[in-house]
Order: C-alpha cells, then structure tokens, then sequence
C-alpha cells in the first residue's frame, strides 16, 4: 500500500472513529420544545398513561403541560421540573404531577439527541415513556395536512386491553377520514371507515374527534413532533388509558 493510499486510510478511520463515538451532552443539548407520552401503573398500582409538551430552556429548566388518564379519569395541568445531562448523553428529570407532587426518572437522548425515552423511578411505579423534539413543524390545520399511519394501545375499563392500527387523512381543513382496525380484549373489528375532525393550535398541541363505523366516538389530544410528521396522543374518553402516535 503506497503512502498516499495510508494516509487515506488513516484519516477515513480517524473520522468514523470520531463519529462513532457520539456527541458529548451537557444540559444546553437539551434545548426546545419536545413531546412524549407514557404508559404503566403509577404509585397506587392502576393503569396511568399521559401525553406531555415540554419546554427545554437548555439550563435544566422544564416547564409544560400535561393530559393525563389515571384509571381512566382524565385530567390536564401544567407541569414544571429540571434535568440533568451527562456527557454520555444519559441523565436524570423531575417533573411535577397532578397533585404538585415530584416525580423522578432517568433519561437517554437518541436519533441525534432528536428524542429519547425514559423512564420514572419512584417505587411502586412501573411507567417509561418516549419522548421526541417538537422540530420545524407548521403548526396549523393546513400544516398537518397528511395522511397518516396510526398506532394506540392501552386499556378501556370494563372492556379490557386495547390495541388498535389504521391510517388517516387530515384534509388541512379540519376533517379527517380513514381505517382503522381495532382489536377490544381480543375482539377483532377489521378495517372499519373512519370520518371526524380536528384542531391544530399554534403552539403544536391539538384534539381530534373520530368515528370507526358502527363504534363510540374517539377523542384525543395531540402533541406535534419530529416537524409535524408525527402526533402523539392520548384518549380523553372517560375509562380508557389508551396512548397512541399518528406518523407519516
């Protein structure tokens, strides 16, 4: 190998080497707005599940706010805390809850420290959650004009585990239509016609309203992320803790 082709070489290996071992995080990593939904049992050991929109100020600073199911009762209010980074990326967050009470969890940032998961450590609680940054997204009815895959799962008291998968359409004017198969504690309803409607706000929270044919309504509320090509969401309907994402 002549010296030319080394030196090329050297340097190819020196870059992804470099690469490969990652950026180094501090707390201004965390910078902007972000959305994340979670599921699990809280502290009292019933089903909770939430959607969250979150302000990051990169000084380990949060502030936001939050639509929560607790054992299907519904209730929404803002929420402060702080985070900690380390430089491997990994790290520690508190956030209030309902009751104005702190909870704590552990943190990891991926895809480019574009999102992360986590998940809470308080005792008794069994809940994690992922979350992802809310990005350059249009943040109006128009601008979620899409179509879009849909995932849920959860539970809905007196029925039992909820799972469901289907596509819909967002017209940019408010309507929506689609498909949607639903599996009710195994209970199989396959492709079923979907119309309804929604409302995007300017600061990239929503709520959508939609029909399955021959089912209840569905509501939900929604947090734009990943620059509008991803909503997540949570059932408001009464006795249901069923948490979803809508993605393109």
């Amino acid at each position: 190998m002549n010296s030319k082709i080394s030196i090329a070489v050297l340097l190819f290996v020196t870059v992804m080497a470099t690469g490969l071992a990652g950026a180094v995080c501090t707390n201004a990593t965390l910078k902007g707005v972000y959305g994340f939904t979670s599921t699990g049992l809280n502290g009292s050991g019933v089903p909770a599940s939430n959607v969250t929109q979150v302000t990051a100020d990169g000084n380990g600073n949060l502030t936001g706010n939050t639509t929560k199911s607790i054992n299907g009762t519904i209730v929404a209010f803002a929420t402060t805390g702080t985070y900690q980074l380390s430089a491997n990326c990994t790290g520690s967050a508190t956030l209030t809850n309902q009751d104005g009470q702190t909870e704590h969890d552990n943190l990891v940032l991926n895809n480019g420290n574009k999102g992360g998961f986590l998940i809470q450590t308080d005792a008794n609680h069994v809940e994690s959650a992922i979350a992802a940054a809310q990005g350059l997204a249009t943040c109006t009815d128009l601008g979620v004009r899409h179509s879009y895959s849909l995932e849920a799962t959860g539970f809905h008291i007196g029925v039992g585990q909820i799972a469901a998968t289907g596509q819909l359409a967002l017209n940019g004017t408010g309507s929506l239509k689609g498909t949607i198969t639903i599996s009710a504690n195994g209970s199989i309803a396959s492709s079923l016609p979907v119309t309804g409607s929604y409302q995007i706000s300017s600061n990239c929270t929503g709520t959508a309203t939609f029909t399955p044919q021959g089912q209840s309504a569905i509501n939900i509320s929604i947090v734009i992320v990943n620059a509008g090509k991803q909503l997540m969401f949570l059932e408001t309907d009464n006795n249901t803790i069923v948490a979803g994402t809508l993605q393109q």
